[in-house]
């Protein structure tokens, strides 16, 4: 059974810097697509970065430059370094899974995954 358990979250001010982790149950990380969603407080859902068993990365637009991505194959888990903080990353945070490479019009762009974690919230104030 697939298992993925965000932590991290919190709250932060502008300029400044959380990092998320994902410990993930019952998949290898370098053969999923590993990625991060968001769901702001208007409720859009935003894929925010991923990356895949050929190592392929890419991030949304809105977080590049700002945010990392990383991933762990001997402990099995995925980060998301998050720098230069601003109030508009407010959301809801989800790591999420997908079988296979990573596609841009799928899991950025659309941000499906067929996994997805419980969520740690940020919250970032100016």
């Amino acid at each position: 059974q697939v298992q993925l358990t965000e932590s991290g979250g919190g709250s932060a001010r502008s300029g400044e810097s959380l990092r998320l982790s994902c410990a993930t149950q019952g998949l290898p990380v370098d053969a999923y697509c590993m990625g991060w969603v968001r769901r702001s407080p208007g409720n859009q859902r935003e894929g925010v970065a991923y990356i895949d068993g050929a190592d392929l990365i890419a991030y949304a637009e809105s977080v590049k430059g700002r945010f990392t991505i990383s991933r762990d194959s001997d402990e099995n888990t995925i980060a998301l370094q998050m720098s230069d903080l601003k109030p508009e990353d407010t959301a809801v945070y989800y790591c999420a899974a997908d079988p296979g490479f990573c596609s841009a019009t799928r899991n950025l762009e659309r941000a499906v995954y067929k996994y997805s974690g419980q969520g740690t919230q940020v919250t970032v104030s100016s």
